[in-house]
Formats: C-alpha cells, sequence, structure tokens
C-alpha cells in the first residue's frame, strides 16, 4: 500500500506520517510512505508564520503593557526594540523549524519511507506529479495548510496591505492603522501594534461584540479592556464597504449604524481569517467538488472556503474514500492541536480503511486558547458555554466571577476579566468552562482534564493554594457546587 502525503513539513501531514510508520508494524499492511513539501526552508504554518512567532512578538509588548499599567513603578516607560523582537523571534522560530525539518528527514530514514523537497501537483484522484515523477498512490493525504483570505472588497487591489505574517517580520510602521478582520488574529495582533508599535488604530467588528465562541459578557469585557486599557478604537456594527488610496495611505468606505462613514489612515490591517491552500494542487484534475457556492470553474479561482461538510469526521473526503483532508486545508477548525489530532485519526483510518475495518470520527471536545490582551488577559474556552449548553437543550447551573472577586489578582495588578463554570445539573458532571483574564491560558489544560474526564464538581477538591490565580476556579466549583445541594 503507498501512502502519498502532501505538506508533510506541517502540523498535521507529520502527525499521519509518524503515526502511520508507527503503526504499520503492528498492521497486516505493507506501507509505503512518500512524504512531499516544497515548504522553504519548511517546518510548517504555526511554527514559521502562526502560533510560534506570534506568542514571541506579544510577550514583548506584554512587558511594556504592564509595566505601563503598573502605578508601583517609576521612571522612564522603555520603548519596544522592534529590531530586537524580529530578531529574536526569527532565531527562535528558525531553531523551531529546524527541529520540525528534522523530524520529518529522519522519518525519511525508515525503511520504505522517503522525503521529496519538491511541489506536489495532482493528475489524478490518487496520481500526483512530483518534480519530474508521476507517483500512483492507494491513499493521497492532503494536508498543504491554510493561506490568508483577502476580501472581495471593491478597491482592494488597488491599495497596499499588511498581514499578519507582514507584522511579525515588521521592525517599523506608520502612525495609524485601520484594521478589517476582528477574529483570532485580530485580536492577537491589534494590541501588539498599539502597545509595542504606538500606532493609533480603528477596528472594524461586523457584530455588537467579538469573541463570537463566547458569552455575550465575554466579549463585552474584551471590547472594555481594549478601549480602556490599549486605546484602541473599535467600531462595532460595522461593514466595510470600499477601499481607495488616500494621499500615502488609505480611506476605508464603511456603513455605521445604517450611515456612511469614512475611516483615512496610514496603513490598512487585513486580519481577515485564513483559507484552505489548494493553489497550484491541480485539484481541478481530482474528484472532489471543493466550491461550488462561488460559480468559479476550478478551485483554482476560488476565494471562498469549500462547503461544509466536504471532509467527513474520518478525514476522508466526502468524493474520495481514499483521500483524506487534514488540518486547516479542511476547514474544519484551524487550530494546532486539532490539526495534530486529525492527523493522528487519518493515519489509524487509513490503515482501517485498507484492512475493511470500521474507522472512527475524530471528536474534538471544544478547547480553544486565544491570546488576547498581548496573553496579559488570554481568553480559553473548553467544552460547553452557557450559550451552547442551552442549544443543545442541556440543563445547566452555571456560576461567574469577576478576576475583582479573588484578591490575588489585584496584587499582580491583572484585575479585568471574568471565568464562568457550565456544570450538569442532573449529575454535576462539569460541562464547560471559559475564562478571560490573567492565566486563563495555563487554567486551560486543568479545566480539559475535568471536562473531558465527566468529573462531578462536588467531587473536585475544593483547596485553595494561597494565594494563586486558580483561586478563581475555587470559587466557581463552590459555587456550583452549593447550587447542586
Amino acid at each position: 500500500m503507498h501512502v502519498v502525503i502532501v505538506g508533510a513539513y506541517g502540523s498535521a501531514g507529520v502527525a499521519v506520517a509518524q503515526e502511520l510508520v508507527e503503526r504499520r508494524d503492528e498492521s497486516s499492511e505493507d506501507v509505503e510512505l512518500t512524504l512531499v513539501d516544497d515548504g522553504e526552508p519548511g517546518g510548517g504554518l504555526c511554527i514559521l508564520r502562526g502560533c510560534m512567532p506570534s506568542k514571541e512578538v506579544l510577550s514583548a509588548g506584554a512587558h511594556r503593557f504592564q509595566a505601563r499599567h503598573d502605578h508601583r513603578l517609576s521612571g522612564s516607560l522603555p520603548d519596544v526594540d522592534l529590531e530586537s523582537v524580529v530578531e529574536t523571534k526569527n532565531e527562535h522560530t528558525s531553531n523551531f523549524a529546524a527541529h520540525r525539518r528534522s523530524a520529518v528527514h529522519d522519518l525519511a530514514e525508515r525503511e520504505n519511507v522517503e522525503f521529496l523537497h519538491e511541489t506536489a501537483r495532482f493528475v489524478d484522484d490518487h496520481t500526483v506529479a512530483v518534480g519530474d515523477r508521476t507517483i500512483e498512490a492507494d491513499y493521497v493525504v492532503i494536508a498543504t495548510g491554510s493561506t490568508v483570505n483577502v476580501p472581495d472588497l471593491p478597491g482592494i487591489d488597488e491599495v497596499e496591505y499588511m498581514t499578519s505574517a507582514d507584522v511579525l517580520d515588521s521592525t517599523t510602521f506608520p502612525d495609524s492603522g485601520v484594521v478589517m478582520g476582528f477574529g483570532y488574529v485580530g485580536i492577537e495582533m491589534i494590541p501588539y501594534l498599539s502597545e509595542a508599535a504606538g500606532m493609533d488604530l480603528t477596528v472594524i467588528e461586523h457584530d455588537a461584540r467579538p469573541l463570537d465562541e463566547a458569552d455575550p459578557e465575554f466579549g463585552d469585557a474584551l471590547l472594555d479592556i481594549y478601549r480602556e486599557e490599549f486605546g484602541i478604537e473599535v467600531l462595532t456594527n460595522t461593514y466595510e464597504q470600499s477601499v481607495e488610496p488616500h494621499g500615502d495611505g488609505v480611506r476605508l468606505h464603511v456603513e455605521r449604524d445604517g450611515r456612511d462613514e469614512t475611516l483615512d489612515a496610514d496603513e490598512l490591517f487585513l486580519f481577515t481569517g485564513r483559507r484552505p491552500a489548494f493553489d497550484g494542487l491541480g485539484m481541478e484534475h481530482t474528484a472532489l467538488d471543493l466550491d461550488p457556492a462561488t460559480g468559479a470553474e476550478t478551485i483554482e479561482h476560488a476565494t471562498m472556503q469549500p462547503e461544509p461538510g466536504w471532509v467527513a469526521d474520518t478525514m476522508q473526503a466526502e468524493a474520495d474514500p481514499r483521500t483524506f483532508v487534514v488540518g486547516d486545508v479542511n476547514g474544519k477548525e484551524p487550530i494546532l492541536h486539532v490539526a495534530k489530532e486529525q492527523g493522528f485519526t487519518a493515519g489509524r483510518n487509513i490503515l482501517a480503511h485498507a484492512a475493511g475495518e470500521e474507522l472512527e470520527a475524530y471528536e474534538n471536545v471544544h478547547h480553544h486558547v486565544m491570546f488576547s490582551g498581548l496573553g496579559v488577559y488570554p481568553f480559553a474556552r473548553v467544552g460547553h458555554s452557557a450559550a451552547t449548553a442551552e442549544e443543545a437543550g442541556l440543563d445547566v447551573a452555571t456560576a461567574t466571577r469577576q478576576a475583582s472577586d479573588d484578591g490575588v489578582f489585584k496584587t499582580k495588578d491583572v484585575p479585568e476579566g471574568l471565568a464562568r463554570l457550565v456544570v450538569d445539573k442532573e449529575d454535576g458532571t462539569v460541562l464547560g468552562y471559559q475564562g478571560l483574564h490573567y492565566h486563563a491560558d495555563v487554567m486551560a489544560k486543568t479545566m480539559q482534564v475535568i471536562v473531558e474526564r465527566g468529573m462531578d464538581v462536588r467531587e473536585i477538591p475544593d483547596r485553595a493554594y494561597h494565594p494563586t490565580t486558580p483561586e478563581i476556579l475555587d470559587g466557581l466549583f463552590r459555587e456550583t457546587s452549593a447550587e447542586l445541594e
């Protein structure tokens, strides 16, 4: 059995390869693997342009933010040395990427495994042209990640703009900017531009608040933090109409609360999400019907994501059970740990499909962390929110605590934010946690264990290690336990 993995340097692709290599000795299948990636230098999106470099730069801004807000400190406030930030980021991510490449190359040293540092293009469903070779595979894995989503906005081709990748590499910024996109990318990048680069920013938010996955109180709290602590202007219920060059900058035309307005700035920032990376893959030669909604002749001309459901929970393309699609490219959930887990699932399912055995579905318990507020005020959600629990027809008890309810947050000079626990009223099972507060990211793992193990809130030790920030969790446990009793 021959398996070709296109996008082998990324988190999802390397997970598939590792799973197949580790399990093939236990399988009756004689598995041959061809790993393909043309990345330069290679290492995957998360390492080179996503999670890792963004946390590098955010941390520099976080130090300045906390120094600026702490009235107990005196003296001149230091500037963020952007050249040092980028240089340090590049050094670290280069090392991380080299480690990833080494892992892939080590796999290629195994028997019946090869790595091709070439561009792949589909000839038909399972035939891939790689360099001067044509490989006929039994199974194909597409793990090509995602690319920047440029919105279809009148005038967008006539103006210059910066994406998150540009921000991560820049050592100078203009005085002002207007931002399109207030999702994951924008929520993390915007405070960096304000704090580290000292920019005056105006942000476009289509809804009444950001953080769609959270209960409304968390989106409102995030707005307060960004407006009051960072001085960022966020325009809610606002929609972009067109953009045009204006002097040395840009002019964005918007509709705000039913009125037309214009916004002028030195720079336009596009934090408008990402789309699956199919460019140049030759997907039009396969049976995969990826994007009929756009009216484009082929996916090469499409700019929207594929229709929901084009990849099953088994990680198989609905149109072809011998094509597996994992990570950002399947459009399900563009998050690192999800990509890896999908990859492991796909590896097991390829062997199961070849053996005529039942395949497993990938089921992900909601587990997201967003480094909002420069990571000083991160947002985390594990399992259900109160809203999703209600949508699921669950009868729940909830408890909500403000960070300021626990003195430890005041002593650490990070008093903003809140947390919420969602518990099943019938049996006390902890169903979900949301936190927008200092150290919420650290608490996410603890809450993941509690939620995924289905623990009864009344059996969780109520023992605070005072004074530590997890006291906010103890308060939530006490309050929901008391409500159940």
